[in-house]
């Protein structure tokens, strides 16, 4: 089993909320995906903010040009490991 994890780099935590949902329902991801917040460097207004989506894909099933197009669909991307 290797850890593979993707990371979706969207503009809002709402955006990123909708995302997870959507993989959910698109993917049927077997691990609730995680949000974590990331400030930009230097940056102290919360507005100033990415949020990321992790999940993890220890059995690499997951297409990473379906994530990248998913994450699109909110104006993110994927982030390349």
């Amino acid at each position: 089993m290797s850890d593979v994890r993707h990371v979706l780099v969207l503009p809002d935590r709402d955006a990123a909320e909708e995302v997870v949902e959507a993989l959910g329902e698109r993917f049927a991801v077997d691990e609730e995906p995680r949000i974590v917040r990331d400030a930009l460097a230097g940056e102290d207004d919360a507005e100033d903010a990415q949020w990321l989506v992790v999940l993890r894909d220890e059995e690499g099933r997951l297409d990473p040009g379906a994530l990248d197009a998913l994450a699109g669909e909110w104006e993110g991307w994927r982030e390349e490991p």
